[in-house]
């Protein structure tokens, strides 16, 4: 086998694995591009096309199909004793690829920055922060922190912290020009301060829950949508109309009397955020100090 084989056979595989070459080059971590000419390269050695492709998708050819039958399980062992000898190290060392929702990032990272570098110095953790919903794999990150709600089924979970609940409020002037809803139906009738998720051409509609009831939504409107919460809570402040955030957010402004938490009893607690990462065989070593790290640190 030649020197660069082994790294050509398991870019043919993680082509496979993905479906398409742009997952696959960002798992692998190089351009499409490159990944097309290694692949290329390899069939013209082998003699055999390995993969149908067009725009859209590949397929296994028959040669393929032999081949991976017999290499999938040869990588697999191989990258098994990398990963042994790797786990021997006294120091876990490499760069954890972290993606976060603003509000998962400032709650559950930024808290233990310091801690982090102190118990792993050679771990460097590159964040992107980013509430929109990013395919983790084709991303290229290691790890994501996102609300419950929004996890992918194939991805491994860690709780972190507890429940969260989201609260109306607005300032003291406006309720005293515009009254206090009672119910959020009165919503409706009110200057309430929108909220699109990054990535997406929709606004999101208010959520609520009372006792053992159901949730249901509540589409308000309003003269003002942010893609970023804190601008809403601003704009709050500043008497623009009625914001919704997180309760722990709101909380300093609200016990300093600068805004008034409305309906509380409509405002249910729901499952928050969790450090999320794709189920392997093999987790690299700085990967999983990280996630061993959050977990212990939020575990309570």
């Amino acid at each position: 086998m030649r020197g660069n084989d082994f790294a050509d056979l398991k870019a043919f595989a993680a082509i496979v694995e993905h479906g398409n070459f742009t997952r696959a080059a960002a798992h692998l971590r190089v351009s499409p591009s490159a990944l097309s000419q290694t692949l290329r390269a390899l069939e013209e050695r082998l003699g055999v096309r390995l993969l149908n492709r067009t725009t859209r998708s590949v397929a296994v050819t028959e040669a393929g199909a032999r081949l991976l039958t017999r290499l999938k399980p040869a990588m697999e062992e191989l990258e098994a004793a990398v990963a042994d000898v790797k786990d021997l190290r006294d120091t876990p060392a490499g760069t954890v690829r972290i993606q976060a929702a603003r509000f998962g990032a400032i709650s559950y990272l930024e808290p233990l920055f310091g801690k982090f570098h102190a118990a792993h110095p050679d771990i460097v953790l590159d964040v992107t922060v980013d509430d929109a919903l990013t395919d983790l794999v084709a991303g290229g990150f290691d790890v994501g922190i996102r609300l419950g709600e929004w996890l992918d089924h194939d991805m491994v979970a860690v709780k972190l912290g507890g429940h969260l609940r989201q609260v109306p409020v607005a300032s003291p002037r406006y309720l005293a020009k515009h009254g206090t809803p009672k119910h959020p139906r009165d919503l409706l009738k009110h200057r309430c301060i929108n909220w699109r998720q990054p990535g997406s051409s929709g606004i999101y509609a208010w959520e609520f829950k009372k006792g053992g009831g159901d949730w249901f939504s509540i589409a308000v409107k309003g003269p003002l949508v942010v893609s970023d919460r804190a601008l809403a809570l601003s704009a709050a402040l500043q008497d623009v109309g009625i914001a919704f955030w997180a309760e722990e957010r709101v909380r300093p402004f609200v016990q300093s009397g600068k805004l008034v938490a409305l309906m509380e009893d409509w405002c249910a607690p729901f499952p928050g955020f969790f450090l999320y990462y794709p189920k392997q065989k093999h987790t690299a070593p700085p990967v999983r100090a990280f996630v061993q790290f959050l977990r212990q640190a939020w575990s309570s």
